[in-house]
């Protein structure tokens, strides 16, 4: 059947589902195809009076012989016990999933990662994410399903960012986060991006073209060089300089800068003292950190009782970034430091 559709490159391909099932563009009677590298997405009407949508074309496609897909849970056979544990969300990282499993669930891996690869147009390879380990934070992932390996493209609040989910850290949950902080910074302010992973606060900060200089801060060089490959990617030279390199060694010659970002979650409460210390007077630090639910006012209280002369702070913003387990969550901080 013949039908108007949008065209993207695989990495793009949830991003624009998303996005055509948001304007309800997506029409459910057809099949999308792959072909060449590329998503077809069948459309419900003609594009013309639509936003910019991908590439525009008319295409045959194949009718679906089944409802529309609501969920990967439902393609794969579970009984009631199963279906009760099974993660109902997943991460998208272009044509990357990651689901975190339960270890009961090891012997039904391949069916659920066949599954995803159905259910998630553009998928590639599928990983079970068991987990960030070790000093420079990256992922343990078993492929449970596709082919190939875990580097790809990620587009995110546009801007193309390099990753290898495997080598360095990243979350495609902070997209919100990144676009937040970098709206924030005034011109001419200079920043710090304090275990930056690949770089997502770093490189929209550097697109927004308002500071004056960014510096990136990770201990894991494969990190820095994908920030790397993402800065060449920008229009413009941006005022950034990346530096492999510990906490405990940066910070105590670090001079002071009116913004400062701390994404250590597990951990990052311990640098609060020497990282307050390269806040200047007037300036704001973000810190995201893991908070139980029952105690995130009492982890509020620690992460201020541990900055460098504590009554020169207020925290003039808390909020849940997304859910990290069962019992916690990631939550953001805006501390503000008075002038000295």
């Amino acid at each position: 059947m013949r039908s108007w559709a949008a065209v993207v490159d695989t990495a793009h391909a949830e991003v624009l589902r998303r996005q055509l099932k948001e304007l309800r563009l997506l029409r459910p009677d057809l099949r999308v195809a792959r072909r060449d590298g590329e998503v077809w997405f069948p459309l419900t009407g003609p594009p013309s009076a639509q936003p910019e949508i991908g590439r525009i074309v008319e295409a045959e496609f194949e009718p679906t012989d089944a409802p529309p897909l609501t969920s990967y849970r439902d393609h794969v056979d579970l009984t009631p016990a199963e279906r009760a544990t099974l993660p109902r969300s997943f991460d998208v990282v272009g044509d990357i999933v990651l689901i975190r499993l339960p270890e009961t669930m090891s012997d039904r891996a391949l069916a659920i990662g066949e599954a995803l690869l159905r259910f998630v147009p553009g998928a590639r390879v599928v990983g079970w994410d068991k987990g960030v380990h070790g000093p420079e934070r990256t992922h343990t992932i078993e492929r449970i399903a596709g082919e190939g390996d875990f580097r790809t493209w990620y587009r995110e609040n546009g801007l193309a960012i390099r990753v290898d989910l495997e080598r360095a850290y990243f979350s495609p949950r902070l997209a919100r986060e990144h676009a937040l902080v970098a709206a924030e910074v005034g011109a001419g302010e200079a920043v710090y991006d304090l275990c930056c992973g690949v770089g997502p606060f770093t490189l929209t900060i550097a697109a927004a073209g308002r500071a004056a200089s960014i510096v990136a801060v990770d201990a894991n060089p494969q990190a820095i060089e994908l920030l790397g490959t993402s800065l060449a990617r920008l229009p413009r030279r941006p005022p950034v300089t990346a530096i492999v390199d510990r906490l405990e060694s940066f910070l105590p010659s670090a001079g002071r800068v009116q913004r400062v970002i701390v994404n250590l979650p597990l951990e990052g409460i311990k640098y609060a003292a020497s990282v307050g210390a390269t806040v200047a007077a007037g300036g704001v630090l973000y810190y995201y950190i893991v908070a139980d639910r029952t105690d995130v006012t009492g982890a509020q209280e620690r992460l201020a009782a541990g900055l460098p002369d504590p009554g020169a702070w207020k925290c003039v913003d808390r909020h849940v970034v997304h859910p990290y387990s069962p019992r916690a969550d990631l939550v953001a901080f805006r501390f503000h430091r008075g002038d000295a």
